[in-house]
């Protein structure tokens, strides 16, 4: 009997939920239990060719992939692949101890295995949204601790994963890395919660205190918030997995990335004074309740404090374009 996930319901608890056995009757999942040249096959049927983006790194990285010696590039390469062929690589090294580290990451299903979905794929309703259905394939790798903007379900389908996850709030103690360059497109901590070097970052012990451990088994679901940190082992010698990101935010506003930098610019190097006034200006304009600026104005008044809609929303940002260019 299919389950249906209500994604809104369990984000709302703003903590990783875990929904065990959820999609152990996808099609991919059964393969996988027949082993990792059953479900190497099975993913096969659904390629069209299209080259993906292949990550691999020497064996001595361990498996996880983040920057080299120097910290100014990785310790992989990323190079445009056939997906067959990079599958049958990852099998002809199952079981080698020096074999490479493998892995394709984030991989649009629709896109890359077309017809997937319609044979594996999940019963939630995300009251609007459309979520990004994405691929992970892999050795025995492991994504370095970052965030995401979006929320996420994990689907863990072909091996077992286990994912150490971190609050927003810990940030200061999980010694994020450079803005860029980045492993994988977001900030990564500088900390491997597998070895922790305390003389190094002292302050992870804190975070370690508030981390939450889950090991999922084939057919397990993960559901866990956008911006809570994760780091995510990839633990047999074949492993899959499907996610959906997704936000209930309009489609129309712009990355908070995007404000953070622009912070950096304008703000960070200010004289603390000014910043905590401008601390109080931020949380009276974007952090308190958003109706406040504008409800003791007349609606002819409000301008860019009224809620937002798709032609507002780039009005501002053409004002904005403007004032970064003068």
């Amino acid at each position: 009997m299919t389950r249906t996930l209500d994604p809104a319901l369990l984000i709302a608890r703003q903590r990783p939920v875990v929904v065990r056995g959820l999609v152990r009757d996808w099609p991919i999942v059964r393969a996988g239990r027949d082993g990792p040249a059953a479900a190497a096959a099975y993913l096969k049927r659904f390629y069209r060719s299209a080259p993906v983006v292949g990550y691999t790194g020497d064996p001595t990285i361990g498996g996880r992939f983040f920057y080299d010696a120097s910290g100014t590039a990785m310790n992989f390469t990323a190079t445009r692949v056939a997906l067959d062929a990079y599958l049958d690589r990852i099998l002809a090294t199952l079981d080698a101890f020096d074999a490479p580290a493998r892995y394709v990451g984030s991989t649009d299903l629709d896109t890359y295995l077309p017809g997937f979905r319609a044979e594996n794929d999940l019963a939630a309703d995300f009251d609007g949204a459309t979520p990004l259905a994405s691929i992970w394939i892999g050795n025995r790798t492991t994504a370095a601790t970052h965030f995401d903007m979006s929320n996420n379900i994990a689907c863990c389908v072909v091996g077992r994963r286990r994912f150490t996850l971190f609050p927003p709030e810990q940030i200061a103690n999980l010694y994020p890395g450079p803005l860029e360059p980045t492993p994988g497109g977001q900030v990564v901590s500088m900390v491997d919660p597998r070895a922790p070097d305390f003389a190094r970052y002292p302050r992870f012990a804190e975070a370690l205190a508030s981390a939450e451990v889950i090991e999922l088994e084939p057919g397990d679901v993960l559901v866990y918030p956008a911006l809570w940190w994760h780091n995510v082992e990839a633990l047999d010698g074949f492993n899959v997995l499907v996610n959906y990101w997704w936000n209930m935010a309009p489609r129309f506003m712009d990355s908070p990335m995007n404000t953070v930098l622009h912070g950096l610019l304008s703000l960070r190097d200010r004289p603390d004074s000014e910043k905590q006034a401008w601390r109080a200006l931020f949380d009276y304009y974007v952090f308190g309740p958003a109706e406040r600026p504008a409800e003791h104005l007349p609606e002819p008044m409000r301008g860019a404090l009224a809620p937002l809609t798709d032609l507002s929303a780039r009005r501002l940002r053409a004002q904005l374009v403007q004032r970064l260019n003068r």
